[in-house]
């Protein structure tokens, strides 16, 4: 893996590495929440989304070379589920800029002890959180509201002929993504037509 983790649930304890700020490994610890403080005042607040030394004092050592922008007009807009094979695999740094989004990781490493597994966290304007997603996880998200905005920083360009994915629904992997029983999600043509995780091609080691 490129990412090297080094967390504690509290963050950097030196001021000038990013005082206040939060590191937390999830079930799957290579999957990491950040939340940034929020300085405000009568007018508003401010808030740095992304500090190379705040991440670097906190093991994540990452060089982001991308900056994605995903716009979702209506409630229920499902994406994913993403990712991109070797030698263009990426690490993805997600947060939410308006709306808000449950946003999923699963491993997708053959020799991983957690081969399979999710996990789901919700993401929203209001709540400011980022999720950190390595290289060797697939990706997606579902919109809670309408004119939902995501933006994401990714560490390799994009390669369409590295593009891949995994079914959104594969039963084997279980994902609640809070729809009704009789709900379903606005999907692309091309994510309907993903394959489930068993006939996925170009996985993780």
């Amino acid at each position: 893996m490129r990412l090297s983790l080094g967390l504690s649930s509290t963050g950097a304890q030196n001021p000038s590495e990013g005082r206040d700020w939060r590191f937390t490994r999830l079930a799957l610890p290579d999957v990491v929440l950040i939340e940034a403080p929020r300085r405000g005042d009568a007018r508003g607040w401010f808030c740095e989304t992304y500090s190379r030394r705040v991440f670097a004092a906190n093991g994540v050592r990452l060089t982001f070379v991308q900056d994605n922008v995903s716009f979702s007009a209506e409630t229920g807009t499902l994406r994913g589920l993403h990712y991109q094979s070797e030698p263009f695999a990426q690490d993805k740094l997600v947060r939410v800029l308006r709306g808000s989004i449950l946003d999923v990781a699963v491993d997708i490493r053959e020799g991983s002890a957690t081969f399979g597994r999710h996990v789901a966290v919700a993401l929203s304007a209001e709540n400011g959180r980022a999720l950190l997603v390595p290289a060797g996880f697939a990706h997606g998200f579902i919109t809670r509201e309408p004119d939902t905005l995501v933006a994401y920083k990714v560490t390799a360009f994009y390669a369409a002929a590295h593009d891949r994915g995994i079914f959104w629904a594969d039963p084997h992997l279980g994902i609640d993504w809070g729809l009704g029983a009789d709900a379903e999600p606005i999907l692309s043509v091309k994510d309907l037509a993903l394959p489930p995780l068993a006939r996925a091609e170009h996985l993780f080691a």
